[in-house]
Formats: structure tokens, C-alpha cells, sequence
């Protein structure tokens, strides 16, 4: 749920008990309940322009790099020749923008279900949303599971950016989905999704690592800063069906100048590698058998 009060937003969630994310209001610029959900976009005071769905902060100009470069950049950089990759979710465009910077993938799938989304950020979140008119990226308007379905064996990558695991959006964190993503993948290939927040929702985290040890054999839990995301940092799961993976030490490595060149703005390398590396209380929880709680499965 969301309110809307003496000029400020906040966020407020019944799986955050006394707790809400705020924001300062400087003009409210599009507020429309669509076939799926209420989205709402406001100008903020310090960070930009915002977009809420179902009463949930999806990005702000400010610091969406964050949350955009991760999610994609960590998958992309541990495969070594990504060429077809599968948005689901994402109709802002930010993570397909941030795949595109890479010049081995051919192509891009965003598999948003909400028209409405594409259409509404393409008026007020254009430096995220003019990346879906590049010629290698393929809109596509439905459901994601379907989708998938429809297109086993696949993809090389395939990125999750779902909101948090309410309503609509519930399916997404289920097994059943997971095993959708798998068979939606190419040999060695290799999923990232939106991981929540372990200060948080640390019991939902470790039952969506539990599920996918069920049917992967290289798991990972990563995460990063993200001042407008419930907690202050977002976590992403990440999985492969390439055994000796190790997502803490990507394949793909970046210099300075690449980095400059890429136009990244949060992710590189050294935080790459740093962002698999949790505080104690959460590697006891996720990785109870790993030596020391290690960084992920690998790592024994």
C-alpha cells in the first residue's frame, strides 16, 4: 500500500511491519489504474522522476543505475558469449538498456506484461525506455511464463526484474517459475531475478535459493546499495545450469576505460566480485552448509 500525505509518498508493505520508504513530492505527473495495476509517476524533489506500481517504488532517475547495471551486468559478465537474452518484467527499459552495452548479444527480448508501463515511461523515464527502440530489442506484450514456455532452449540469459511478492507478481517467486526458466535456457546458461532485501525478507530469500538448488547446479545470492528500495539495498538470485560457475568471479572483466566507455555508473568488477560477499547473520541463513558461509555453493 502506498499514501500519499502533506506533499510526501511512502511506501508501506504488510511484510515490513512498522516500517515505509518516503519521498518528497514535487508534482504528480501521471496516475492511472491500468488492466494490472495502479501506476503512479511523480517528479520528487531529490531524486527525479519516480515510478510506484501497486504502491511499490520501481526506480527513480537518481539511482536506478544501481539497480539496472547490477541485475543485468552480473549474469551477462559471468557468461562468455551472451547472445540471446530474455527480459521478463523490465517495461521501464532500464535493464534492457544496460544488456544492449553489450556488443555480443544479437538480440533482446523484454517480456512485459502491462502495455501501459512501456507507454508511460516512454513520456517520463526516456533515458531508461528509449533503449526498447533499439533494432536488436524485441518488445513483446504478455504473459512471461507463456512466453517461455513457448520458447524452450533458448536463451543464453534470462533476467527476472519482478516487483515485490505481492499480488500479480506472487507466481513469480513460486518453483513452478523456476522451472519455466530453466527450460527456457541454453546449455550453461544462466538466470538473475530480482532477490529482495535480507534485512527484510530473508525468509523469502532463502526459500527461492532452496527452490533453486532443486533444480540448479551453481547457486548465488548478491546484492547492492539501492537508498530508495525498502532496507537501503536490493538482492539478486542468481542460478546456472553450468556446474562450475562461479559467480563471484566473473568471466568478463572490465578496465577503467571500459568501464568509462560502457557508461556504467555503479557496477564494475571489484563490485562484482564484493556484492557476493553478506554480512554473517545472512550467510548462516542462506548457506548453512557452505564452508565458513561462503559466498555461494561453489565455494566449498
Amino acid at each position: 500500500m502506498s499514501l500519499i500525505e502533506n506533499g510526501w509518498y511512502r511506501e508501506m508493505n504488510e511484510q515490513w511491519a512498522g516500517y515505509s520508504v518516503g519521498l518528497k513530492i514535487d508534482k504528480i505527473l501521471f496516475e492511472e489504474k491500468s488492466n494490472y495495476q495502479d501506476i503512479i509517476v511523480f517528479k520528487s524533489t531529490t531524486f527525479g522522476n519516480v515510478l510506484v506500481l501497486d504502491g511499490c517504488i520501481q526506480c527513480t532517475e537518481r539511482d536506478e543505475c544501481c539497480y539496472q547495471e547490477m541485475i543485468a551486468h552480473l549474469p551477462l559478465s559471468c557468461h562468455a558469449s551472451p547472445k540471446n537474452v530474455l527480459v521478463v518484467g523490465g517495461g521501464d527499459g532500464g535493464v534492457v538498456r544496460e544488456v544492449l552495452k553489450h556488443n555480443s548479444v544479437e538480440k533482446v527480448t523484454l517480456c512485459e506484461i502491462d502495455d501501459k508501463v512501456v507507454e508511460v515511461c516512454k513520456k517520463y523515464l526516456p533515458n531508461m525506455s528509449k533503449s526498447l527502440d533499439d533494432k536488436r530489442c524485441h518488445v513483446h506484450i504478455g504473459d512471461g511464463v507463456q512466453f517461455m514456455k513457448e520458447h524452450k532452449d533458448c536463451f543464453d540469459v534470462i533476467i527476472t526484474d519482478a516487483p515485490d511478492p505481492i499480488g500479480a507478481a506472487k507466481g513469480l517467486y513460486e518453483i513452478d517459475y523456476y522451472k519455466c526458466l530453466k527450460a527456457a535456457l541454453k546449455p550453461n546458461g544462466i538466470i538473475c531475478s530480482q532477490g529482495e532485501n535480507m534485512w527484510l525478507d530473508l525468509d523469502i530469500v532463502e526459500k527461492l535459493l532452496s527452490g533453486c538448488r532443486s533444480l540448479f547446479p551453481s547457486t548465488g545470492y548478491a546484492y547492492a546499495s539501492m537508498p530508495t528500495y525498502a532496507g537501503g539495498h536490493i538482492g539478486f538470485i542468481m542460478a546456472s545450469t553450468n556446474p562450475d560457475i562461479r559467480f563471484n568471479d566473473p568471466v568478463r572483466t572490465y578496465t577503467d576505460t571500459e568501464v568509462n566507455k560502457m557508461e556504467f555508473s555503479f557496477y564494475n568488477t571489484d563490485l562484482h566480485r564484493a556484492s557476493f560477499v553478506l554480512p554473517t547473520f545472512a550467510k548462516k541463513v542462506l548457506f548453512p552448509e557452505t564452508k565458513n558461509g561462503a559466498l555461494h555453493d561453489k565455494d566449498t
